[in-house]
């Protein structure tokens, strides 16, 4: 049985997109107290089919498919900009194929502008017009109105027509940036991304017998299934080893692991990898904020999905990406890395910031291990002795040594220098991850 938030969740799903959404709707509908249906739409606008835009109200908006990640819709771009929408409501669920500024004559602006798309234009309104009846959206700049007829338009075509009092220069930056952020985020595989769905899991009730377990066994070749309660709650988790010698109509309930490891949709690869190494653990099983089985992943998932990460054009750059893309291979000594500090390194005194230091020696400390195991590690502590301050524009060295390496771990001992002078030492103890 579904619980009420999840019921409202469903009710929230199943509304049209663009429809607008109010506590006191939800609440009258599902006949639920105004703070729980509160809850339920702020799940569903972190689960992203529901938007809250200032001065318009919260609107049922498209869900996004996994390729979609980097698009906006137009819902997105009006909080964003801190916009105000003229007209076009009814079209604010609508997803951004482009943007297109609209710096040029009004012919030459049309041949670039498409259904989709959203102009981004200051205060000529023959533009406003001809971009709507394109099938594109339009943004003034400026803060600047446009004609009655427009918004009217806009209405009827369900196209936004929206206003901002910043400058196109620097709107285009936000819309850029958040494009951007989101590029990077799709960088990250979740645990959603890859998890075998429940309706291909197989999993064992509370109720049943070793007897089931064999006929599982032999139907699907595996050893490992989840138990669920009859609410589908996740009760445990049974191996080949906890059935071992045990009678055909023995009870599941009393010889399974109880309450086992499990992961969120949202858990990223990497952690849940981490989870199963640390653990020693085959499969995980994925739960939602309930605690009702989601699906699995197993380790041969997890690893493809690390694979896959690996071979994908990196789109967006992270702060990481941008300080380990400085480092480069020292052409004067053997096992020796250098990093200049630029101005964006440091802290408010001007000298090496504290985050810079801490990933510039865990990379140094990744890429030395590498020459030993193929594979991605995890820092499982550091341990830093020592920092002294190191001004903006210097050249530092960075010289890692391989103290121990193990299957499953490795141990590096890390020396910063300055000019010959040392300036900083850490100690790293990593988990590493077989590809």
């Amino acid at each position: 049985m579904a619980t009420k938030h999840e019921q409202i969740l469903n009710y929230i799903d199943e509304l049209p997109v663009g429809e607008k959404i109010s506590v006191r709707q939800i609440a009258r509908a599902m006949n639920v107290s105004e703070g729980t249906a509160y809850r339920a739409i702020k799940d569903a606008e972190n689960k992203g089919y529901v938007s809250t835009i200032e001065r318009v109200g919260t609107i049922r908006i498209e869900r996004k498919k996994k390729e979609n990640i980097e698009k906006l819709t137009f819902a997105e771009v009006v909080n964003i900009i801190d916009g105000q929408v003229l007209g076009g409501r009814d079209g604010l669920h609508k997803t951004l194929t482009k943007f297109v500024i609209g710096a040029m004559q009004l012919e030459a602006m049309m041949r670039y502008t498409g259904a989709g798309n959203l102009l981004i234009v200051g205060n000529r309104i023959k533009a406003h017009e001809q971009a709507l009846r394109a099938g594109a959206a339009v943004l003034i700049t400026g803060g600047f109105d446009t004609d009655d007829h427009v918004k009217k338009l806009a209405d009827e075509l369900e196209l936004p027509i929206i206003s901002t009092s910043y400058d196109t220069f620097t709107v285009a930056t936000m819309i850029n940036r958040a494009i951007y952020d989101q590029l990077i985020k799709k960088d990250i595989v979740f645990v959603e991304d890859i998890l075998t769905p429940l309706e291909q899991t197989i999993y064992l009730k509370t109720g049943d017998s070793v007897e089931i377990w064999h006929q599982k066994n032999r139907e699907t070749g595996h050893s490992r299934f989840p138990v669920v309660d009859q609410s589908m709650k996740i009760q445990g988790m049974i191996t080949s080893k906890d059935i071992i010698g045990q009678e055909m109509n023995a009870g599941i309930e009393k010889l399974m692991t109880k309450n086992p490891i499990t992961v969120g949709a949202k858990t990223s690869v990497a952690s849940a990898a981490h989870m199963m190494i640390w653990e020693g653990i085959e499969v995980l099983p994925a739960v939602n904020e309930q605690n009702r089985l989601q699906g699995i992943i197993s380790r041969q998932d997890v690893l493809k999905a690390l694979q896959m990460i690996q071979r994908q054009p990196q789109v967006g750059e992270t702060i990481d990406d941008i300080m380990t893309d400085r480092m480069t291979v020292s052409e004067t000594l053997n096992d020796t890395f250098t990093f200049e500090v630029s101005p964006q390194m440091t802290n408010q005194l001007g000298t090496i910031s504290y985050g810079v230091f801490t990933t510039i020696v865990t990379e140094a400390a990744n890429r030395s291990l590498k020459n030993f195991k193929k594979g991605d590690l995890v820092v499982e502590n550091m341990t830093i002795y020592f920092i002294k301050p190191v001004q903006m524009e210097s050249l530092i060295e960075i010289r890692p040594k391989v103290l121990e390496v193990g299957r499953k771990f490795g141990k590096v001992d890390v020396e910063v220098f300055h000019e010959g002078v040392l300036v900083g030492k850490a100690l790293m103890m990593c988990q590493l991850i077989d590809r």
